[in-house]
């Protein structure tokens, strides 16, 4: 049965025993028929349909409904963060070896849509590993601990909790497989363990017990076989480089350290410990070169490293129960080197990364771990280049899709239609817009030539033009309303032929010049006010021209300037509403061009942290390269000096094209870095005619210049 079944089941309670090396369990509870209902989980318990037999109610199934549930582990979800109670399987492994991504780990971090500092922890099985990731959780348990020789973590495991420093940040813990476990015969196992922590992870722990000797060292033999198992895109530099450039920093835990921190008689730090332990061994034999190959590995792969040593937290009697105690219960020599390691990692581990500084949310996090054990369930290696393929497609067109949802949604709550002026209108389109754009930054990834940006420019373009229409028509509903509402009595006369008499236009224009004010006074009308008022009087002169040659009151000069007033009235108000009309047109113009120069800014701060990250990147590989080719000048090992010497070479060649301007060659410069380098304004303006006034429009797609022009049609 699966764990959950028997964890979950009334066996739990039972005398049983367990098998380690495949976690199968066998209750000795002695009823065959209790394996018929009793032994499943609440999701996999059978009805009695679905045995075949009578609905009847046995004393293990009583049993069973007395037992309660533990509580399931939950995550609550504020802002694209997510805060998990307690951590869940990420990577598991079936009996039949292979390994499977979990779908409730994949939807927790589906919905953290920050960025992620992500932590692994690895390291010989029973040396409390998950006992620190729960330190790093605030969390006094968490992550199983046990006290027996048996590996509590199976896989690896997962916690994601508010970055304590960060804000805006997820820090995601990744507890794994205890490595060197006898039980599991599969070294094989350990290695795609090791190496799944490596690529997920931003900060890689290694945790180990007493000291770093020639065999701690060993137990890291895993490291030298990185380059067999992680396949990197063909560059200009080695693949060793190639990969020390995407690797995490590391952390070199050492626990139940007794020794004194000292080097010929001198005190000396934690760090300068491992450093000084990493130095090669002098000699030329193959166990010599074997040694070195390891502690070479270490120092090329993962150029920043740190070291904490830790004594013993307590006596053996106490360890049992680790989980109880607190750091008073605690010796002083553990705590505090504990405490410098937590806050080493709550402050200096950096946001996960892909070659080129680019980020990750937990969303990519999801599917980058999926990309790479797709690629080891089916006997390939986890190539760093297609998981940078493959994010863009998989996340970019979805981006594009959820901002544009925000931005209908944000606007649909948001907007009472009609608004009173256009403004109001363009005040929330640019704050939601603006919103919009930002979620599509974080949730995007490698957008190659801005191709989805450019999509949700036109598909915002699109809607907020049919959003200004829709104004209209709303506004042109309540306007025709109000008018009915206000002239009705006018109206009434008219149907009478109460005017048609004499005097009668005289009582007609004063009918109408009443109506008028309080037909202005009304709110909520919108935007399409004074257009209808205008529509409405120019159909009513139009009866009262019959009315005043019917009026015998008047003469035929009085009626013929009371026919020119009218026409000079009516002309100067199309003019008005012509005017009115550009500015309204011209205002959804300008609220386009700010949305997209919006875009355009939020972009170029993207593009320059990711230009910033490339070279820190780089940064830190070529100070590490510098400080060894010193290391080797002033000591007698040169093996490697032509070998460095290139790297440097190739690694401050790389370090200057990214510190130019552009991140990218001047011949692909895209349009977005032309804009910005003559100005936004003059790089997007391009001319459209609304009636007899210019309009100006700026970067503007077809569509939407088309839409705006016609929305009062």
């Amino acid at each position: 049965m699966c764990q959950d079944c028997f964890q979950y089941s009334i066996h739990s309670r039972h005398n049983f025993k367990k098998r380690v090396s495949n976690g199968a369990t066998a209750c000795n509870c002695g009823e065959v028929d209790v394996w018929r209902s009793a032994p499943y989980c609440s999701q996999h318990a059978p009805t009695a349909s679905d045995l075949g037999e009578p609905t009847r109610t046995s004393r293990w199934e009583k049993e069973w409904h007395e037992v309660p549930l533990p509580r399931q582990p939950e995550a609550s979800v504020t802002g694209g963060s997510v805060t998990m109670n307690e951590p869940i399987c990420l990577i598991d492994t079936g009996r039949d070896g292979r390994m499977s991504v979990q779908q409730r780990a994949l939807q927790i971090l589906e919905q953290i849509q920050q960025p992620v500092v992500v932590v692994a922890v690895v390291g010989l099985y029973r040396t409390g590993k998950s006992y620190l990731m729960n330190r790093l959780a605030g969390r006094q348990s968490g992550f199983a601990l046990g006290s027996t020789i048996e590996s509590k973590t199976k896989g690896i495991w997962m916690w994601c909790v508010p970055h304590p420093f960060k804000d805006g940040h997820t820090l995601v813990l990744l507890d794994t497989e205890g490595l060197g476990d006898v039980e599991k015969g599969n070294d094989k196992h350990d290695t795609w363990i090791f190496c799944l922590a490596v690529l997920l992870s931003s900060t890689l722990v290694y945790n180990s017990l007493g000291t770093i000797d020639n065999s701690a060292l060993e137990k890291l033999q895993f490291v030298t076989e990185l380059t067999e198992h992680i396949r990197v895109k063909l560059s200009d530099h080695r693949k060793n480089i190639e990969l020390s450039l995407v690797f995490p920093s590391f952390v070199w835990t050492v626990r139940d350290f007794t020794l004194e921190l000292a080097l010929n008689g001198k005190p000396i730090t934690a760090d300068d410990y491992l450093e000084n332990s990493l130095k090669p061994i002098p000699g030329s034999s193959p166990d010599v070169a074997r040694r070195n190959l390891v502690r070479q590995s270490l120092k090329e792969f993962f150029v920043v490293r740190r070291c904490f040593v830790m004594d013993r937290p307590a006596s053996a009697a106490k360890m049992k129960r680790m989980e109880q105690l607190t750091d008073a219960d605690l010796e002083p020599s553990f705590v505090e080197p504990a405490q410098q390691f937590c806050s080493y990692i709550h402050q200096q581990a950096q946001v996960k990364t892909m070659r080129g500084g680019r980020g990750l949310t937990g969303r990519m996090l999801g599917s980058l771990a999926e990309t790479y054990v797709e690629a080891i369930r089916s006997g390939k290696v986890p190539c760093l280049e297609s998981a940078v393929e493959a994010l863009p497609k998989i996340h970019n067109s979805r981006a594009v899709a959820e901002a544009l949802d925000f931005y209908r949604t944000g606007m649909t709550q948001k907007v009472q239609f009609p608004t009173e002026t256009q403004e109001a209108l363009s005040t929330v389109h640019s704050a939601v817009a603006q919103e919009a754009a930002s979620k599509f930054m974080n949730a995007s990834f490698n957008d190659q030539d801005e191709k989805h940006l450019l999509q949700l420019k036109e598909g915002i373009e699109k809607e907020y033009a049919a959003l200004c229409k829709r104004n209209v028509e709303e506004s042109r509903k309540v306007c025709w309303s109000v008018i009915r509402r206000v002239f009705a009595s006018l109206e009434h006369e008219l149907s009478n032929g109460s005017y048609m008499r004499p005097g009668g236009y005289n009582d007609f224009r004063s009918a109408l010049d009443h109506g008028a004010p309080l037909y202005r006074s009304e709110k909520g009308k919108g935007i399409m006010s004074e257009d209808i008022l205008s529509k409405y009087l120019e159909e009513k002169n139009a009866v009262g021209k019959s009315i005043c040659a019917a009026d015998q009151t008047l003469s035929e000069s009085q009626k013929k300037m009371e026919e020119e007033r009218i026409k000079r009235e009516e002309a100067e108000q199309r003019r008005k509403l012509l005017e009115e009309q550009n500015q309204i047109q011209q205002q959804a113009m300008r609220d386009l061009e700010e949305s997209n120069a919006e875009n355009l800014r939020q972009l170029a701060l993207k593009l320059e942290r990711e230009n910033e990250n490339a070279k820190l990147e780089l940064d830190r590989v070529l100070s590490a390269k510098l400080k060894e080719q010193e290391e080797q000048l002033e000591g007698s090992h040169n093996t490697r000096s032509d070998e460095l010497k290139d790297d440097i070479k190739k690694l401050k060649q790389e370090r200057d094209r990214v510190d130019v301007d552009s991140p990218v060659p001047e011949k692909k410069k895209p349009w977005w870095k032309k804009a910005l380098a003559i100005g936004l304004p003059s790089a997007c303006m391009a001319a459209a005619v609304v009636g007899s006034s210019p309009v100006v429009v700026l970067g503007l797609g077809a569509a939407a210049t088309c839409a705006i022009i016609n929305m009062f049609d």
